[in-house]
């Protein structure tokens, strides 16, 4: 597995596995199946409701703890600082770990000042090895990190074909955030997976859509985090570093992009005010 190095020198694999609209119930199955196919970076949420299984098949698996990437994230409800260090210890208590190596603050909303001071805390202690954001937009991101100490180590946010981000990733590169992509087949949407354009690149290396997408992303250096249920298609994700897009193919890719998210948008009014009023429970 091919590492990128953030900027507190924690090394995280470029290639992990994602846990967003896995049932809990399905998820201890689902991510022993991923680990079992040599996945060793695994990105969940408190919000997703899945951290338990997540921990669960961690302590089955028999692996290492060091050998393992861990990511979590706080939800927009949980702030100010106290609230926070306590939905952090949620999270640690539910996965049944004593460190994570990647907090995120999940959406740009809320007190995420008091939220960052809390997680700043948190990453002296060594509790979460790196700390970051996700969906944070260029203005936000800034002013994060203008006005405190820590610089976020990672920036996760919509990034795919049709959705590139090419110039905010220009920007991050800049103050050393790293980018990583949320929905890089984005769900499937524009028939992503019978597309022309990566289904032509695919057959001239054997190589599925979906292999393309995450192989366009890799060379880009956008770490990602794919989800799959099927062990054949966790196991298809992962066979992606034994063939390299020439520039040709990358710049056919480069035409894909639309600019616009393919879900929704962060500064939509309606969209902010339910991301705000949601409470998750327990």
């Amino acid at each position: 597995m091919h590492n990128v190095t953030l900027n507190n020198g924690v090394e995280m694999p470029i290639l992990g596995f994602g846990v967003y609209q896995v049932p809990p119930e399905e998820t201890e199955r689902v991510v022993s199946d991923a680990l079992a196919a040599g996945y060793r970076s695994l990105d969940t949420a408190a919000a997703y409701g899945n951290e338990e299984a997540v921990g669960a098949a961690i302590a089955k698996s028999g692996i290492a703890r060091e050998e393992l990437f861990v990511t979590t994230k706080l939800w927009v409800a949980d702030a100010p600082e106290a609230n926070t260090t306590r939905a952090f210890e949620t999270s640690l208590a539910k996965l049944g770990l004593d460190y994570v190596d990647l907090y995120l603050i999940h959406q740009p909303f809320g007190d995420y000042y008091s939220e960052w001071r809390a997680m700043e805390a948190l990453n002296k202690e060594g509790r979460a090895r790196a700390i970051g954001v996700s969906n944070f937009p260029a203005d936000r991101l800034l002013d994060l990190i203008i006005n405190n100490e820590i610089v976020p180590a990672v920036n996760q946010i919509e990034t795919n074909p049709f959705h590139q981000r090419a110039q905010y990733q220009d920007l991050l590169r800049g103050e050393n955030v790293q980018i990583e992509s949320w929905a890089p087949f984005a769900e499937g949407k524009n028939d992503l997976f019978s597309n022309p354009v990566l289904t032509g690149i695919g057959e001239a290396y054997d190589k599925s859509p979906a292999q393309v997408v995450l192989r366009w992303l890799i060379q880009r250096d956008v770490v990602v985090i794919p989800k799959s249920v099927k062990p054949e298609r966790m196991a298809q994700n992962l066979d992606v570093f034994d063939f390299q897009l020439s520039d040709d193919d990358m710049a056919k890719i480069a035409g894909l992009d639309t600019g616009r998210s393919q879900f929704f948008d962060h500064q939509d009014p309606d969209m902010v005010r339910w991301l705000s009023a949601r409470r998750l429970d327990g």
